[in-house]
């Protein structure tokens, strides 16, 4: 499976430098990611639930950086076992560009190989998946990238915080 995309990342590229190598902001971005840890500055070992069509597996697998280049780029590699579903593996190169001081756009081309059960399911809907799970994680990688008080920003004060909305009910259901 090959894969390939430009997203644009609202925030600076030091910023998403730094969020692309913290454990912590992976682990809450990646679907399904269960554990992620940092057993050197390149490489991570991790936990990850997946589920395609009929098939849910828990992979264990390593990843390693290399070809490091901050904070412009680099590749990722990482293997995983899924038992009896199946094995996955594979790399990605990223690369970095700065359009704007707030907006980084972040290029990857994924090459990937499955076995097992998951090989058996067909290219269609191991592709869309893939495809739905990239999204996914980059849906919450721009959230976790987001200021605080964009959210605040969004909900106007009024009144009392403490008393309950007038109509919020009525607005919830329509």
């Amino acid at each position: 499976m090959q894969m390939n995309d430009v997203q644009s990342v609202p925030a600076s590229k030091d910023k998403v430098w730094a969020a692309l190598n913290d454990p912590d902001i992976l682990r809450r971005c990646i679907p399904g990611c269960q554990t992620l840890e940092m057993i050197s500055p390149t490489e991570m070992t991790a936990t990850v639930v997946v589920k395609l069509g009929p098939v849910k597996a828990t992979f264990a697998g390593k990843v390693s950086l290399s070809d490091l280049d901050p904070p412009n780029a680099y590749r990722i590699s990482g293997e995983g076992s899924g038992g009896v579903a199946g094995f996955a593996k594979g790399g990605a190169s990223v690369k970095l560009d700065s359009p704007s001081a707030d907006v980084t756009d972040l290029a990857y081309q994924v090459d990937a190989q499955i076995g097992g059960k998951l090989a058996q399911l067909g290219g269609r809907l191991i592709d869309s998946t893939a495809k739905k799970l990239a999204g996914e994680f980059f849906q919450n990688f721009a959230a976790a990238l987001s200021p605080p008080e964009a959210a605040v920003a969004e909900t106007p004060a009024t009144g009392d915080p403490s008393e309950p909305k007038k109509g919020w009910l009525k607005n919830l259901i329509s």
